[in-house]
């Protein structure tokens, strides 16, 4: 497929839209007029697996910082905290991923987008840095993964 970008984790693929842009904690934005949706990256739908609870700690409208903790997300590989990709105004959430999150896993790039906003200049990669970003990542992140495993032995 020419519109996506694969990475490889281990025997599994993660592909990346190229008419999105993304994020360093592994979200990916779509600017749409003046604002961009932001949803979980291929990757990080891979090492959550499953997500089954979201929740959000902050109200929409509301300004936000960059890095700045938004919510909290569990699944069965993780329990994590959220934090804005960039700096701006929040509009909204997908209400619909507080009842029933499976469309995070399901359709990460449609449906299971999480929240928009209004950001001036947020620092995103092209689907082809991101890529580049994840290559510099992905041997401290399997040893991370490898890691939780023999804690879970």
């Amino acid at each position: 497929m020419s519109d996506s970008l694969v990475f490889a984790m281990g025997q599994f693929e993660a592909r990346f839209p190229i008419d999105r842009h993304y994020a360093r904690n592994h979200m990916w934005g779509q600017i749409r007029g003046g604002e961009i949706r932001f949803g979980f990256s291929a990757y990080a739908v891979r090492l959550l697996q499953d997500v089954y609870f979201l929740e959000w700690s902050v109200d929409a409208p509301s300004r936000l910082a960059e890095k700045q903790q938004i919510g909290f997300i569990e699944s069965k590989k993780a329990e994590s905290d959220l934090f804005s990709p960039a700096a701006g105004d929040l509009l909204r959430f997908n209400q619909k991923l507080l009842a029933d999150p499976t469309a995070i896993n399901l359709d990460a790039y449609g449906d299971g987008w999480l929240f928009e906003m209004q950001a001036a200049s947020p620092p995103l990669l092209t689907a082809a840095e991101y890529v580049v970003h994840l290559e510099k990542v992905w041997e401290v992140t399997q040893r991370t993964i490898k890691g939780q495993m023999n804690e879970a032995d």
